[in-house]
C-alpha cells in the first residue's frame, strides 16, 4: 500500500467517523468492548492520518517566542 493509498483511506475514514458521529447518537456514546467510541470513529483516524503527514504544528505555535528563566544569583558574601 502506498503512502497516496494510506492517505486516501485515512481520509476516507476521518469523514465516515465523523458522519457517524454526527448522524448516529448510538456512536456518541460508550462501548463496554471498544470505550468511548468517538475515540475510535473519530480521534484514532485523524491522529494516524495527522501522524502520516508527519506531525506538522500548526504555523501559529511555531513563530511563539521562547521564554528565557531568569537566572539564579549568588549573593556576595560579606567578611
Amino acid at each position: 500500500m502506498t503512502r497516496q493509498d494510506l492517505d486516501r483511506l485515512l481520509r476516507h475514514l476521518v469523514t465516515l467517523g465523523a458522519l457517524a458521529v454526527l448522524l448516529v447518537p448510538a456512536a456518541r456514546g460508550t462501548s463496554t468492548l471498544f470505550g468511548w467510541l468517538p475515540l475510535w470513529l473519530l480521534g484514532m483516524p485523524l491522529v494516524a492520518w495527522w501522524s502520516l503527514h508527519g506531525c506538522p504544528l500548526p504555523r501559529p505555535a511555531l513563530r511563539l517566542p521562547r521564554r528565557r528563566r531568569a537566572q539564579a544569583r549568588r549573593l556576595a558574601r560579606r567578611g
